[in-house]
């Protein structure tokens, strides 16, 4: 029976807590019909600092510092969008997860519980994934990981990451399907109704640019391009009035928001096709050229790469009928 460890960390998010108990709890429920031991054996693991003795979960909990050494320890998503704070906040669990995973524990993380899992160190060099519109924040925080905001699953030697919200379930099946077998594995996703070969979260995404700063160059430059971004033809039209070299802009710029004013460019009109194909019955062409773009391979080309489909598949999926 493999100890499965959930670290309840300040500002843990009580629905990716539940979406772990849900499914290990059924796998064990399926174990037991089946005449067979249960799979696992779940602790909740104090790791808020804090004394509580909350049994509503319906598990043993534990403080960190009496943990059994688990098979995994997982660490939900956060409810905070403040990820320095809620790392300092959170700054004890991190010798408990290293000293685990020394001793021979995964870890896994869930959303924006890649940023607890980032700070432990173990990820630098290593593939992750986290919630797509955390991906700038992550990549920022943790420049040593090869970020991948695309996936919606990873695993990289024993430290295993997920995308944002439902992405949890598709770690979940594929811990599954590795530790109970591929038929445990799809009985699980039958009753959850989870998809088993979505393996792309892109299409997810929402350009969320950062406004929460004093660089006035910046806020200018960003304003240009957002009132601006379907009549320039290059980045040069849209900054050449700012009193501030394209060295410097750029520089500034991409110190600020993460990335550089041209990305910014192009992740504006590539937001404003994708309102265009929810909201309206624009023809393609239309909805080019409303974005931007003058040629209609180049734009097609562009969106595949950021968003993971293609224009057409994007309005298959999300248009607003």
């Amino acid at each position: 029976m493999r100890k499965i460890g959930l670290l309840l960390s300040k500002d843990y998010k009580l629905l990716s807590v539940a979406a772990i108990l849900e499914v290990f709890e059924t796998v064990n429920k399926f174990c037991l019909a089946d005449q067979q031991p249960p799979a696992f054996e779940v602790f909740l693991i104090n790791g808020s600092g804090d004394d509580f003795t909350d049994q509503a979960l319906g598990h043993p909990l534990i403080k960190s510092k009496d943990a059994p050494l688990m098979h995994i320890i997982f660490i939900p998503a956060f409810t905070s969008d403040d990820m320095r704070a809620t790392l300092t906040a959170n700054h004890q669990n991190i010798p408990f997860l290293v000293k685990q995973y020394q001793n021979g524990a995964c870890l896994g993380s869930f959303c924006t519980g890649a940023f607890l899992l980032g700070a432990t160190g173990l990820l630098n060099g290593k593939i992750a994934t986290t919630h797509v519109d955390a991906s700038t924040g992550f990549a920022n925080a943790f420049p040593a990981v090869k970020l991948r905001p695309d996936k919606t699953v990873t695993q990289d030697d024993r430290l295993y990451t997920s995308g944002g919200a439902t992405s949890s379930f598709h770690l979940l099946l594929h811990l599954v399907n590795e530790y109970c077998g591929k038929e445990m594995a799809i009985r699980i996703a039958k009753v959850f109704a989870i998809d088993m070969d979505r393996e792309n979260q892109s299409y997810f995404s929402t350009f969320q640019p950062s406004k929460d700063h004093t660089d006035e160059l910046v806020a200018i430059t960003q304003q240009k391009i957002e009132q601006n971004y379907q009549d320039a033809a290059t980045i040069e039209e849209l900054i050449k009035d700012i009193p501030s070299s394209r060295r410097n802009i750029v520089r500034r710029f991409k110190q600020i928001t993460g990335i550089t004013p041209i990305e910014y460019l192009q992740q504006t009109r590539i937001e404003a096709a994708k309102k265009l194909l929810e909201k309206t019955n624009q023809q393609m062409n239309e909805i080019i050229y409303s974005s931007g773009y003058n040629d209609p391979k180049a734009f097609r080309k562009l969106f595949k790469k950021n968003v993971g489909m293609t224009p057409t598949q994007y309005r298959e999926k999300f248009q607003m009928r």
